[in-house]
């Protein structure tokens, strides 16, 4: 599946597929069948606390992911964005059972490979170790969760640290184009801000000691979390383990009130100055819907998206290959829990030719609404989205990456072999339908970034 998620770095729970990966589990996979080859099981404990566990074969190694169903979505309050990516940090500070130091020396010592990454929706502490150490694993991990511990003067340490990380990151010219992209095309829901949040609540932070708690207590609860558990490892030992270190967890009661985005009214244009040698870039976004593993509309975005934007369209070769006006283009809708911008993004050679490049866009997405496709083509598209998924999931990591997605948006583990049958069940009418309902001039923000001084789009 060629996501634009990988492009906005925000989730990538797709590994790169080599041929023949996971031949056994889907040579002869009927488009009927599930997509996701191994059982799983799902058990939530009394306090709330969500596992997910998922055997696979490999010997002597497991993935163990924390996932706390909190990322810049959560931050409702003026003034305080950025905090879900600050936990992420905050979170390797220890506790007083272990400190930092202890923490960090734990996992070497069992050659464990640990980090976390942050997103719109969720927030995933992820590690791969030998199954032999799980009783160790669950300790320190339940332990961080339910005690973390730091002084003032850390936070504000940890602060000036991701202060000096959104500069570096915004040093980009991507970055900030998308930073834009969402201040443009949002009003009132959190998408506004991106994942490390608006610079100037970013350079507040160090004074917001005492809010930093009051996140880490509402959102780090169990009822907000699930773990998820892949490789080799024995289920009742497992769950007796998680019942001895996490039932003692307890409970939060607080609820989010995140506030709806209105209806668009009219098209958004902006554009962002760059004051250094850059290639030009246009980005669209179209407001779509939230994901869905009961709805057939967001599957349909991820058919049109592979239809007009994979490297296999005429788009792509008309304007990457023929005409060579981009270095690359790209469109999609990524997984959200609220509804999110289906964006299409391109690096354009020249400055003379982003409005051409904008209306060659414009016109395949017409063509898209009136002319239906080829039931071999669409075949096809349906096929790939289904096998390159399912090829992908070779590892321990990669599988339980996935089940934290699907989990962090419903709950569920189920949702991904809804999803995936929903593909299967996308129609030219279907393609056409969604289309005229979504890719509308009312519906669209346009940005684009260029050097200072140089011609505007």
């Amino acid at each position: 599946m060629s996501k634009m998620r990988r492009l906005f770095g925000t989730l990538c729970f797709l590994a790169v597929v080599s041929p023949g990966a996971l031949a056994p589990a889907t040579a002869g996979l009927a488009s009927d069948a599930k997509v996701f080859p191994y059982p799983m099981r799902k058990t939530v404990l009394d306090n709330g606390l969500t596992v997910l566990s998922v055997p696979y074969d490999s010997p002597g190694i497991i993935a163990y992911y924390t996932v706390v169903r909190a990322g810049s979505r959560n931050e409702i309050e003026p003034g305080k964005s950025g905090f879900a990516h600050f936990f992420e940090h905050m979170m390797f500070r220890g506790t007083r059972k272990y400190s930092s130091e202890q923490y960090n020396n734990a996992y070497k010592a069992i050659g464990a490979d640990t980090n976390a990454f942050t997103t719109d929706d969720w927030t995933a502490y992820h590690a791969v170790a030998s199954s032999a150490a799980l009783e160790k694993i669950i300790d320190l991990e339940s332990d961080r969760f339910m005690n973390l511990h730091y002084s003032e003067e850390a936070f504000k340490t940890e602060a000036g640290a991701i202060l000096g990380e959104y500069n570096k990151n915004y040093s980009v010219p991507f970055q900030t184009l998308f930073e834009r992209l969402r201040d443009t095309a949002f009003t009132a829901h959190t998408y506004k801000h991106t994942t490390m949040g608006f610079l100037k609540d970013i350079q507040d932070m160090p004074n917001q000691y005492e809010y930093s708690l009051k996140f880490f207590d509402r959102w780090y609860r169990p009822e907000n979390c699930l773990l998820v558990v892949v490789g080799d490892f024995n289920q009742e030992n497992l769950m007796a383990l998680i019942k001895k270190y996490y039932g003692g967890w307890q409970r939060g009661s607080y609820q989010a009130d995140v506030p709806a985005e209105p209806p668009p009214t009219r098209e958004k244009v902006a554009h962002v100055e760059w004051k250094n040698p850059t290639l030009p870039y246009l980005a669209i976004a179209y407001r779509g819907p939230a994901y869905s593993d009961r709805d057939i509309e967001a599957p349909t975005l991820d058919v049109i998206s592979q239809l007009v934007f994979s490297e296999s369209a005429p788009l792509y070769r008309k304007l990457v290959i023929e005409k060579q006006w981009v270095e690359f283009i790209a469109g999609d809708l990524p997984d959200h829990r609220d509804p999110y911008l289906f964006t299409i993004l391109a690096r354009v050679k020249d400055a003379k030719n982003m409005d051409a490049v904008r209306d060659e866009i414009y016109a395949a997405l017409e063509g898209v609404k009136s002319n239906p496709v080829l039931p071999e083509r669409l075949a096809a598209i349906q096929s790939n989205l289904r096998y390159s998924f399912a090829m992908a999931l070779d590892n321990p990591s990669t599988i339980a990456r996935t089940m934290g997605h699907f989990g962090e948006l419903t709950g569920d583990p189920e949702s991904v072999n809804r999803t995936y049958a929903l593909y299967q069940k996308v129609t030219p009418e279907d393609i056409m339908r969604v289309a005229r309902k979504y890719f509308v001039p009312e519906n669209r923000t346009v940005v684009t970034l260029s050097r200072s001084g140089a011609k505007k789009p």
